[in-house]
């Protein structure tokens, strides 16, 4: 009787263990795609630096000439959507 239910345990082990597995191996890795407007910033010859505000943290790009300016809004800026 003891074997029977060691068994029944062992395959419910099984059971949970082996989706899981599969799961783990099935996930996702990073692209490392870098943020555009990073780059951008970068390109331009600025430096960026973090700032935190309380909706969160931004890039505020430092062009050479000493104007500083939210990463996006300069990438947004120089490249206009053209629909």
């Amino acid at each position: 009787m003891k074997i029977a239910l060691m068994e029944t345990t062992m395959k419910q082990l099984l059971a949970l263990l082996i989706p899981g597995l599969f799961l783990t191996a099935c996930a996702q890795q990073s692209v490392g795609m870098a943020n555009p407007a990073s780059v951008y910033c970068k390109e331009k010859g600025g430096s960026l630096t973090i700032k935190k505000t309380e909706k969160g943290e931004i890039g505020i790009c430092k062009l050479p000439d000493g104007t500083e300016i939210e990463e996006w809004e300069l990438y947004r800026r120089d490249h206009p959507q053209q629909l």
